[in-house]
């Protein structure tokens, strides 16, 4: 497992499709995963510290696992099958739980657990991109014009 850091939510554009773009820490490598409008929101929502005047569902959900005395200790982003991410969330009472990577990811940033992703994961949908002098946005950027989502369809060799 790698650890990853969430460089942000982005539209892709003319798809007009939500993606999360995450880094690999210590490495080159990007995963990009495309998501719902909900999840990018709450993701986005996550990252600048905004807190809506009612909990979004993510937020519920760390109410309660707080109330319960629960602990997320990670998040795994797992695998990739046919075009779809997997994850599970991992609990301190060694309980994992499936869930959908986005959902996860806005968890995540709520609670501040660190995020892995597997070595499989990384290597079949990880875009390595080694130029260190780029600032994040340009990255991201040159990032958005070389990929599409049939990119991380499913490996037909």
């Amino acid at each position: 497992m790698n650890e990853l850091d969430v460089v942000g939510v982005r539209v892709e554009m003319p798809s007009n499709q939500p993606i999360v773009l995450l880094r690999e820490v210590g490495g080159d490598r990007y995963l990009p995963i495309w998501i719902g409008p909900g999840e990018a929101t709450a993701i986005a929502f996550a990252q600048q510290g905004m807190a809506p005047a009612r909990p979004l569902t993510h937020d519920l959900f760390k109410d309660v696992l707080e109330a319960l005395g629960q602990e997320l200790t990670e998040v795994r982003i797992t695998d990739l099958r046919e075009g779809v991410f997997y994850a599970e969330l991992v609990f301190a009472s060694g309980v994992e739980v499936s869930a959908r990577p986005s959902d996860a990811i806005a968890l995540a940033l709520r609670t501040g657990t660190p995020i892995y992703g597997s070595d499989g994961v990384l290597d079949d949908a990880g875009i390595a991109i080694p130029d260190e002098q780029e600032d994040e946005v340009e990255k991201f950027r040159e990032f958005l014009d070389q990929i599409s989502p049939e990119d991380f369809g499913t490996n037909s060799q």
